[in-house]
């Protein structure tokens, strides 16, 4: 089996989104409160409280620095730990993959439908930690709410990485190697908490090469100041070819898996 096949979908893929969805509102509550509680700790514990001491940063505040790394964030997390704890629960402790699949459902189609709710995550934390930047008025509006649409887009890159990582995880406990190794130093060394420049050029090279967040980071931060320019087309563009390259490659490596 080729790694790069590309799958056979069908509007099937809507039916894993749908149960995924209907598990998320039965505990809505619980999943609501950590995406609309967490940026307000960071934003007076960073923002307020370590921005006291800094006076501009790269032309803004540092609350205003910050507050699109908060949503960036979210949306890392939100689409990468649904793909990787969450789809292997369900695919190996729930066996509600191979309940799935027993119906007309292919395993392409569950993976993909997995990897949209995962995206979907990422649309819904992004939309609330928005409202609580924008609440602080550290958000520029209409431009703001272009990030909406955004976080899908960039959560599917990050869903894709997540099931990439299941499917080659021989268990659930290695997946705190790619918590640790991959998702911690993005969250720490891509243009988040302090300017990209600070860094060394070969580190800054490797972020933008390697890092998905860098990327993500400055789209989001130039929606939250309405301040766009080309550059930030090539980061669309290397987020959309590195997720539909990575689609592939998770759908084929999650169908080895599951056929073994």
């Amino acid at each position: 089996m080729t790694h790069f096949a590309f799958p056979r979908l069908s509007n099937r893929v809507w039916k894993v989104w749908h149960r995924n969805k209907d598990v998320f509102m039965k505990t809505y509550k619980v999943n609501f409160l950590p995406p609309l509680l967490e940026p307000i700790l960071y934003l007076f514990a960073l923002g307020f409280g370590v921005g006291s001491f800094i006076d501009v940063i790269e032309g803004m505040s540092y609350p205003q620095f910050i507050a699109p790394a908060l949503i960036s964030i979210s949306i890392m997390n939100s689409a990468f730990f649904e793909c990787t704890y969450g789809s292997y629960v369900r695919m190996y402790y729930q066996k509600t993959f191979d309940a799935i699949i027993a119906t007309p459902l292919s395993i392409e189609e569950v993976i993909t439908g997995e990897l949209l709710w995962g995206a979907t995550r990422s649309l819904i934390y992004a939309t609330i930690v928005l409202m609580v930047i924008a609440a602080f008025g550290l958000i520029e509006l209409p431009s703001g709410l272009l990030i909406i649409p955004f976080s899908f887009i960039a959560g599917f890159l990050f869903a894709t990485i997540g099931m990439c990582f299941t499917a080659i995880s021989p268990n659930i406990n290695a997946l705190s190697y790619p918590t640790f190794l991959f998702i911690t130093p993005m969250f720490l060394f891509s243009g988040t908490f302090f300017p990209l420049s600070l860094l060394p050029e070969p580190i800054q090279y490797f972020a933008l090469a390697v890092l998905p967040l860098t990327h993500v980071v400055s789209i989001v931060r130039a929606l939250t100041l309405a301040n766009f320019s080309v550059v930030l087309l090539v980061s669309f563009a290397w987020i959309v070819l590195v997720s539909l390259v990575l689609f592939v490659l998770s759908v084929n490596l999650m169908k080895r898996r599951l056929m073994v």
